[in-house]
């Protein structure tokens, strides 16, 4: 698509779109609570709605308008395509009809759908497709129908900060829905959105390194990543120098570490001492929904500074460069464990080890273990995959570990084992943790256990991991301790929920279902993953929280589950901040009156 961004769709497509005001819609130029903008008027069952700007819409921007942005951004404004496109005669999307069928690039897109990183490379991709409507997924059947579904009408590729300013600008003054996107690396579908213009942010790919940060509130080793840098580019970077070193990221390598994953908190195997990414934050350079570029730190735009640091993506600002403290690399060992039916063909026997592994979750993280386990989703599987040691012997790591073997074996389960040591933890993160997959469509969901939980209220916790399987979801766990090793004084310097500090297991639940299954299996997926999934572990664990990124953002009361006591304080400062209502993402401080309605998908103010 070159020559800017009718390299594929004509001008008369989108001067066409430009004629076309949707039925049921008005101009209205003022909605409570926001500054005066365009909007749209629709109403949707029974209820009135000012909305944003959509193709359509009397208030959608007029070529010559986008033909000025694209310019403004060096020509890297583009129509979107889905990524299943050129397996399809035609691609019939909102600005009109095109032919995409090429077999080379079908083969290709088929053959890396389900790899993360293809996906990431993609300009406009989630990596789980539930939020898209998976209306264009890969085929051998050209003759097919193949629409936008919900991804996004146009794109951005920022090369600049300048490219960045550009976008919000233009989203904020023509009342756009705006989506910011690095690698789509993504659960909750905040990656894409119908109707909307995406600017992506992933070519920031400048790191620098320091044994000397000094500024506000830290002087110290310390890493700088712009906007773009994944997890596995950032520890490489950190594993070269002499001597080595490490930060706290995701265990999943592909994650960008400057965007959703530092704003929503950002767990991983070195939580149990440094806590979480965000509490590792030393400085953001930002673009506010203003257009400003900013920095923010412990002295200058404080607050902002605070609100990054977990209190929800893309609800404040846009970073383009994060810098981090480092920490030495040390020795480490890993330990995997395995019980499935080939080991053990006895669901009770198999329940009483779960409940058996279970109760070592405190024992665990008050030794400084990281543990990632999968339970399902084929039946009476439980996957440990590793038991983490940081600066630990094999000998050390197995002392700690031990008193669960020896519970196991006096059960009489069946179960496999393997362990090994490294010379880094950068060489275990490598060797140990699985490679996750992309292309798949489900609801997520979450909740944390909290020590009191596991203390109190065991036997009712593994109640709910059998609702949780009955219910034909699985869990992905992730045992450690946010306030194991991070002093208590710099517990509020982040914007993260004050629960998280006495966790000591996070869950994720997966209930798997089609992007384009039916209206009422999608309500009844939700349905069951609120109610029946993550209900039945709220009520087992009453002291633990939500993540945001990892999470139902659905559930009742998301707010106290998201931040607790620290919402109300997000919630004025994402109004200081972005008083406009610029920025969305589901479930975020301030988006209480917003809606994605008429099937989710126009974004719109309820009246």
């Amino acid at each position: 698509m070159k020559g800017g961004i009718v390299g594929v769709l004509c001008s008369a497509l989108l001067l066409a779109v430009e004629a076309a005001c949707a039925p049921n819609s008005d101009a209205i130029t003022k909605v409570p609570g926001f500054k005066p903008n365009k909007w749209v008027a629709r109403t949707w069952e029974g209820n009135n709605y000012a909305c944003k700007c959509h193709p359509g819409d009397y208030c959608w921007p007029k070529q010559n308008h986008w033909n000025n942005l694209n310019r403004t951004v060096g020509g890297n404004l583009r129509v979107n395509l889905p990524p299943g496109a050129p397996c399809y005669n035609t691609f019939q999307g909102p600005l009109g009809t095109v032919n995409t069928y090429d077999a080379a690039k079908c083969a290709a897109v088929t053959a890396g759908f389900p790899n993360e990183q293809f996906q990431i490379e993609l300009p406009t991709a989630g990596l789980w497709t539930y939020f898209t409507n998976d209306t264009c997924r890969p085929t051998s059947d050209p003759t097919g129908s193949c629409t936008l579904g919900y991804y996004p009408v146009l794109y951005i590729t920022a090369k600049t900060v300048a490219h960045i300013q550009a976008g919000i600008n233009f989203a904020r003054n023509n009342n756009l829905r705006l989506v910011i996107r690095n690698t789509g690396h993504d659960f909750l579908g905040r990656s894409v959105g119908w109707g909307s213009l995406v600017i992506n942010t992933h070519s920031f790919k400048s790191i620098s390194t320091t044994n000397n940060w000094n500024g506000p509130g830290y002087n110290g080793p310390a890493i700088t990543v712009g906007a773009g840098v994944q997890a596995f580019e950032a520890l490489a970077r950190l594993n070269s120098l002499s001597p080595p070193r490490i930060m706290v990221t995701g265990e999943c390598a592909t994650v960008g570490v400057a965007g959703g994953l530092v704003q929503g908190g950002g767990h991983g195997p070195l939580t149990n001492f440094y806590g979480f990414l965000a509490d590792t934050a030393v400085q953001f350079k930002v673009i506010t929904a203003d257009g400003k570029i900013q920095t923010a730190n412990a002295n200058t735009n404080s607050d902002l500074f605070w609100a990054l640091k977990g209190g929800g993506p893309a609800a404040f600002a846009v970073i383009t460069e994060a810098t981090y403290k480092t920490f030495a690399d040390t020795p480490s060992a890993g330990i995997n464990l395995d019980i499935n039916p080939a080991t053990n063909s006895d669901p009770a026997l198999y329940w009483e080890a779960v409940r058996k592994f279970h109760s070592y979750s405190t024992h665990f993280v008050d030794n400084g273990l990281y543990v990632y386990y999968e339970i399902g989703p084929v039946p009476n599987t439980l996957h440990v995959h590793p038991i983490v040691g940081v600066n630990k012997t094999l000998a050390q790591l197995q002392a700690v570990v031990q008193p669960l073997f020896d519970d196991l074996d006096a059960l009489g389960v069946g179960y496999t084992t393997s362990s090994e040591t490294y010379g880094t933890f950068y060489d275990l993160y490598n060797a140990m943790f699985e490679i996750e997959m992309a292309g798949n469509s489900a609801l997520t969901g979450g909740w944390t256990i909290g020590r009191q939980d596991v203390i109190n209220n065991h036997t009712a916790i593994i109640d709910a991991f059998q609702t949780v399987m009955n219910a034909g979801s699985f869990i992905v766990g992730h045992m450690w301790s946010a306030g194991h090793g991070l002093p208590q004084s710099e517990w509020a310097k982040s914007a993260i929920n004050p629960r998280f500090r006495n966790v000591v297991d996070k869950l994720i639940t997966i209930v798997p279902v089609s992007g384009d299954a039916p209206l009422a299996a999608k309500a009844e997926a939700q349905n069951r993953l609120t109610n029946i999934v993550d209900g039945s572990l709220r009520a087992a664990a009453p002291n633990g929280a939500s993540y945001i990124n990892e999470a139902d953002p659905f559930q009742p009361d998301w707010q106290n589950a998201f931040w607790g006591t620290n919402y109300q304080r997000l919630l004025q400062i994402r109004r200081k901040y972005d008083p406009e209502g610029v920025f969305y993402a589901v479930s975020t401080p301030g988006t209480e009156r917003w809606e994605q309605i008429e099937t989710g998908t126009r974004l719109c103010v309820k009246l």
